[in-house]
Order: structure tokens, then C-alpha cells, then sequence
């Protein structure tokens, strides 16, 4: 991590609250979750034709 990122961070969430910190990890793991679903569901649109034609 760079020093610039480091004193970006600070300020940004230096005088955070431990609950607005708590709810912004929340959000994070629920961006991943959605980001994973996105991403398989966008697979199997991708592989789903080509498996029906028998392209496989």
C-alpha cells in the first residue's frame, strides 16, 4: 500500500464511526456476493446456447 493510499484512506475514514465501519465491511461483503452471482450467471449465459446446440 502506498502512502498516498494510506492518507486517502485516513481521511476518508479517520473519524469514522465504528458502526459506519461495521456497515461499510457489510456492504463489501455484499457487493462480493452480488459481483460471484453476476459473474456465474453471466458463464452459464455464455455456455448454456452453445451446450444446447451440442457444441460442447
Amino acid at each position: 500500500m502506498t502512502q498516498q493510499t494510506f492518507y486517502r484512506w485516513r481521511k476518508l475514514y479517520g473519524e469514522a464511526q465504528p458502526s459506519l465501519l461495521a456497515r461499510l465491511k457489510q456492504l463489501e461483503k455484499e457487493c462480493q456476493r452480488l459481483r460471484r452471482a453476476v459473474s456465474d450467471l453471466t458463464l452459464d449465459k455464455l455456455i448454456l446456447p452453445k451446450v444446447a446446440r451440442g457444441n460442447f
